[in-house]
């Protein structure tokens, strides 16, 4: 009796070692990618300002979909676009509007909106600016920072994007002036994390960079009174904005492009959107 006894002691603790072995794996554990199931690989391209906010969508839609990468590729807008409509990317970033030459050819899908803000260096004592200031500077008109209130006495240093970028495209439609009104002795940084590093290394600098882009190691002016801030792009009053739109071919948009537009769309893809100071779509 005593030997059945120890015997059902063992066979008790082998099957807990083993049960606990099986279930050791939790839901809070890494899940691992799965051998036996197909890899994704998901290109996209396109605009340096959607860029980051991709990148964290990507990191949570990949630590949720296992078997799927995505890779982004930072090129701007136009070029996006055009990867796009060649078949070259999945998914094209564009922070500007589509022109009617590539409507014909991929379908736009607004995902977020986003404050395009103007960026100087953070010991520069000018903190408000209006709209026809900007154009004055961008064209050549204002050259010393002394014309606008605050300066002093400091020849202007503009920082502009290259052509083909979205932030670029937005700015001088809104602004009102043409790219080739711009001045001629403009610096061209090609990026907006490029911009912003030659704003923060130039006390004389101006510059404009999508507000996710703000830290403390520029600064931001207020335009016409109006902080550079997500709420007042949403109640219109901060008039420097523009959306985000992810764009696909229209005649051949994959089940996953849809997966991963869908994700963004939803309240979980919104959160990113917001934790990233871009402005949601409700």
């Amino acid at each position: 009796m005593k030997n059945r006894s120890l015997k059902l002691i063992i066979i008790t603790l082998v099957i807990s070692i083993i049960g606990g072995g099986i279930s050791g794996c939790s839901s809070g554990e890494k899940v691992e990618k799965s051998p036996n199931s197909e890899a994704i690989t998901i290109s996209i391209s396109g605009s340096t300002s959607v860029g980051p906010l991709m990148e964290k969508i990507a990191d949570k839609y990949e630590s949720e979909n296992v078997n799927t990468t995505i890779e982004i590729n930072q090129v701007g807008s136009s070029a996006g676009i055009k990867d796009t409509i060649n078949g070259v990317s999945e998914i094209g970033m564009s922070s500007r509007e589509l022109k009617d030459e590539e409507k014909k050819d991929v379908t736009a899908t607004t995902i977020a909106y986003d404050g395009i803000a103007l960026i100087t260096h953070k010991n520069n004592t000018v903190k408000e600016i209006t709209l026809e200031q900007v154009k004055g500077i961008y064209t050549g008109k204002i050259t010393n920072w002394k014309e606008i209130a605050g300066g002093i006495d400091a020849p202007i240093v503009v920082v502009s994007r290259e052509e083909g970028s979205g932030t670029r495209s937005a700015f001088e439609e809104i602004v009102k002036y043409k790219s080739e009104e711009l001045v001629s002795s403009a610096t061209i940084s090609d990026g907006s994390g490029s911009i912003k590093t030659t704003v923060a290394g130039n006390e004389n600098a101006i510059g404009f960079a999508s507000f996710e882009y703000l830290d403390d190691t520029i600064g931001a002016l207020n335009l016409g009174g109006v902080k550079p801030e997500a709420k007042f792009v949403k109640s219109g009053e901060y008039k420097l904005s523009r959306p985000f739109i992810l764009v696909t071919k229209t005649s051949s948009q994959s089940e996953n492009s849809k997966k991963i537009i869908d994700y963004i769309l939803s309240k979980e893809g919104q959160k990113i959107v917001a934790d990233n100071k871009l402005i949601t779509l409700e």
